[in-house]
C-alpha cells in the first residue's frame, strides 16, 4: 500500500490569514483512514479554521489538503466526500425532521425510493424514528444535535467533520452523546475529525489528538503519548485532569539533581542539554503524588482543601510553601480535614523537567 493510500486526510503545511490575523500557521498533520481524530485546543487556536478549510468552505493562502492522496486545496465543497457538523446544528426551522434528513439527498437528486429508504436507516439508527414528523423547535437539544448528525451521515461521508458538537448540550447529555457518537464510529467505521476545547471529550474520544496552538499543531499522538510525554509545558498543562504540579527548580552542578523549596530532587538521568545553575521546572501528576508510609522518608504537609469526585478526591496540600494537588480514593480522602499535619511522597521517577526560558522538556 502507497503511503498516500494509507491516509484518508493529510493537511501539509496550510496557513490562512484575514486581514492582519493569522488563523492558521504551516499546521501539519495526517488522519490514517477509519481512525476518530482530535483536534484540541482553547478557542482561537484555529481548530474551526482548519475543519472549514478541509471541507472546502475556506481556502488556504499556501499548504496543501489532501484527501485519500488527492490534492483538493483549491477544489470545489462537492465531490470530497466530506460532511461537516456545525456547533450551532445549523437545522432548517421550517422543516420537519424528515425533510431535515432529506435535504441533502434531495440536493443530490436521489429517487424517491432511496431517500425514504435512507432516511428510515438513520433515523432508526438514531432513534429518531418517532421524531420525523416534528419540526425542530419541538426537539430536545440533544434530539436536534442527533438530526444534525443524522444529516452529515445520511450523505455516507468518507470524512465527518465535528466541530465542538456537544458544546450546546447539557452534561448529561454531552455525555450520552459522547457515547453515542463513539459506537457510530465503531459500526461506521468512518474518519472522524472532532474538533474540541473541552479536555475530557479529546481523551475519551480520540484516538490520536493533535494538540494546537496559534493556529499550528505542538504535539500530536494517542493519549497516552500525551499524557506521558509532554513536548513542553503547554501541553502538560492541558492534558490530565487535575493538571500537573509545576515546582521551580535550580539544575545541580552534576545536572543530575535539582534544588526545589520541597528540597533536593534527582532526575531520572543526567540531562546533557541543561547548564549547571540554569532554571528549571519540574512537573509531577497528581496522580504520582501519595501519602509517605510508616518509616518512608516524606515532605511535611498539611492539607489544604479536599474536593470529593465521587469515587475519588482531589487533596490539595501545601509542603514548605508549595501547593500540590495529589488525587485519593474516596476512602482514603473520609478521615483527612482542613489543617491536618500529614507527610507526602514524591516519586522522582516520575517528574518531567520543562527549561524555564521556553517551557520546553528537556528529559
Amino acid at each position: 500500500m502507497s503511503e498516500a493510500s494509507k491516509h484518508a486526510l493529510r493537511l501539509l503545511g496550510i496557513s490562512k490569514s484575514y486581514a492582519h490575523v493569522r488563523a492558521l500557521e504551516r499546521l501539519s498533520f495526517d488522519v490514517v483512514e477509519g481512525r476518530f481524530f482530535v483536534l484540541f485546543g482553547p478557542s482561537s487556536v484555529g481548530k474551526t479554521t482548519a475543519l472549514r478549510t478541509i471541507a472546502g468552505l475556506v481556502k488556504p493562502d499556501s499548504g496543501q489538503v489532501e484527501i485519500n492522496g488527492k490534492d483538493v486545496s483549491q477544489a470545489p465543497i462537492a465531490g470530497r466526500g466530506v460532511s461537516m457538523v456545525f456547533q450551532s446544528f445549523a437545522l432548517y426551522p421550517h422543516l420537519s425532521v424528515f425533510e431535515n434528513l432529506a435535504y441533502p439527498l434531495r440536493e443530490e437528486r436521489l429517487g424517491r425510493e432511496e431517500i425514504a429508504k435512507r432516511v428510515k436507516e438513520t433515523a432508526t439508527m438514531l432513534k429518531l424514528s418517532h421524531r420525523l414528523e416534528r419540526k425542530p423547535n419541538t426537539l430536545s437539544g440533544g434530539e436536534q444535535q442527533r438530526v444534525a448528525l443524522g444529516r452529515s451521515l445520511i450523505r455516507r461521508p468518507k470524512i465527518l467533520l465535528l466541530d465542538e458538537p456537544l458544546t450546546n448540550l447539557d452534561a448529561k447529555l454531552r455525555h450520552d452523546m459522547r457515547a453515542e457518537l463513539k459506537r457510530l464510529h465503531q459500526q461506521f467505521g468512518m474518519t472522524i475529525v472532532y474538533a474540541t476545547p473541552d479536555e475530557l471529550e479529546a481523551l475519551s474520544m480520540g484516538e490520536e489528538i493533535a494538540v494546537m496552538r496559534d493556529g499550528a499543531v505542538v504535539q500530536h499522538g494517542t493519549p497516552d503519548e500525551l499524557y506521558e510525554n509532554p513536548v513542553d509545558m503547554y501541553v502538560a498543562g492541558k492534558i490530565g485532569s487535575p493538571h500537573m504540579n509545576i515546582i521551580t527548580a535550580i539544575t545541580g552542578a552534576d545536572k543530575t539533581t535539582f534544588e526545589t523549596a520541597l528540597g533536593k530532587i534527582t532526575a531520572r538521568s543526567k540531562i546533557k542539554s541543561v547548564a549547571s545553575g540554569e532554571a528549571a521546572i519540574l512537573g509531577i501528576r497528581p496522580s504520582d503524588v501519595r501519602f509517605a508510609n510508616k518509616g518512608e522518608a516524606g515532605v511535611k504537609s498539611t492539607v489544604q482543601m479536599l474536593e470529593p469526585l465521587g469515587d475519588v478526591t482531589v487533596v490539595s496540600i501545601v509542603a514548605r510553601g508549595e501547593t500540590l494537588r495529589m488525587v485519593v480514593p474516596e476512602s482514603a480522602a473520609l478521615a483527612l480535614r482542613p489543617g491536618q499535619a500529614t507527610s507526602i511522597f514524591l516519586d522522582h521517577k516520575k517528574f518531567h523537567v520543562f527549561r524555564a526560558s521556553d517551557g520546553q522538556a528537556i528529559t
